[in-house]
């Protein structure tokens, strides 16, 4: 499952600042016009200068670049500067100017805005005093205000940027989340696949032999017939019940909400274990298969349950191999291992003096049980010996 790249949101002072609507620019011109208008207002009534005509020039372009501070901050933030240098009615604006630097660009860069700032005070103070405080003092307000914006934006930056980190965080848990549910799924479904592949191909295996029979031995007698069509006909069906069965299993997840993270296959019918190895010999017995078994166990019901179960698939994989492509052969089946020591599984028969083509196979039974075999800890040999025989051989660990 593809899982989307998180990493390369852009967050804090990376993320680009997002068009404001038309509701805030509306706000904001609305409020710099008010603030702009009780500025010139007061000018006009503490002092009714003759430089009242710049105040207004200055109030007017001062609110008209309002906007522009919420798109691009620092050019209109210098040049509302730049305004409030000549007019106390650009001071509005040029705050806010600083506080939307601040939270919008690099701390650096609002320190630099906020210091051309002070200067522009600095200015408008010395070549036009319009309060009743020393200059000293006037300036002091003036860079504690600028600090105050300053800080105030930092704070709304660094909050606006831990917020987005949270987002993309939950965001990425949420993906991780159901991309482990999907492996999940995938995996016990793969499981499952494998166990139904070890079952059907086993039990179609017996099926096809039987239907052999009753194809090239015509002469049997009747009751042989039956029975062969007896045994053909109870094999389908338990084929049929297993493949149900595995359906099911497959089906419930996607149709049952809150289901479990993937298939269960403990909804399926008990898996065989080494003690049911001779119910296993008896059915390939049964389809005609001659196997002669030696049994040197100590006591297969002390075996771990991973390891019996391995040690059956590895049985029933060789028998199932020598129904399929050597037809007619005798098996040899040995069991040996004790608890403290090792389980070894060893089933061979004689090649076939030509390929048997009657069934077919998948190709991928030995590749899934050499990956059983290693997840119980063992090692699984398959390959011919010098004799002539073909030899599937696994060892396991058997702890005491």
């Amino acid at each position: 499952m593809t899982t989307p790249d998180l990493t390369a949101e852009p967050a804090g002072d990376c993320a680009p600042p997002r068009e404001p609507g038309p509701v805030v620019r509306w706000i904001a011109v609305g409020g710099i016009g008010a603030l702009t208008a009780l500025t010139v207002w007061g000018e006009l009534v503490s002092s009714a200068s003759a430089l009242i005509w710049l105040d207004v020039v200055a109030g007017i372009i001062s609110v008209a670049l309002t906007p522009v501070l919420l798109t691009r901050p620092v050019p209109a933030a210098l040049g509302l500067a730049a305004l409030a240098a000549l007019s106390p009615a650009a001071t509005p604006a040029a705050s806010l100017g600083t506080l939307q630097v601040a939270r919008r660009r690099p701390l650096p860069t609002a320190i630099a805005v906020a210091l051309a700032g002070v200067a522009a005070q600095a200015l408008r103070a010395l070549w036009r005093p319009g309060v009743d405080l020393a200059l000293v003092w006037w300036m002091l307000l003036v860079v504690v205000a600028q600090a105050a914006l300053v800080a105030w934006g930092a704070w709304a930056q660094a909050r606006q940027a831990l917020l987005a980190s949270l987002r993309a965080r939950a965001r990425r848990a949420e993906q991780e989340q159901a991309r482990r549910i999907t492996e999940a799924r995938s995996a016990e479904r793969t499981r499952i696949a494998r166990e139904m592949h070890d079952v059907l191909a086993h039990r179609l295996a017996l099926v096809a032999t039987h239907a052999g029979a009753l194809e090239y031995r015509p002469d049997a007698s009747p009751e042989q017939l039956a029975r062969a069509a007896g045994v053909v006909r109870s094999g389908v069906h338990e084929a049929m019940q297993e493949l149900r069965d595995v359906i099911e299993v497959l089906r419930a997840p996607d149709e049952v909400d809150g289901a479990d993270d993937g298939a269960d296959i403990s909804s399926l019918r008990p898996l065989p274990a080494l003690p049911d190895i001779d119910r296993l010999i008896a059915e390939s017995r049964a389809a005609g298969a001659v196997i002669t078994v030696r049994d040197d166990l100590a006591d297969p019901d002390d075996l771990p349950g991973p390891a019996a179960r391995t040690g059956y698939r590895v049985v029933r994989e060789g028998l199932t191999n020598a129904l399929k492509h050597a037809p007619g052969q005798p098996v040899e089946v040995c069991l040996t291992g004790r608890p403290g020591g090792e389980l070894a599984i060893v089933v061979s028969n004689p090649l076939p003096p030509a390929p048997a083509t009657t069934i077919p196979g998948s190709g991928t039974g030995l590749i899934g049980l050499a990956e059983r075999v290693a997840l119980a800890g063992g090692t699984l040999d398959t390959s011919p010996t010098a004799t002539g025989r073909f030899r599937l051989a696994a060892r396991l660990p058997w702890p005491g």
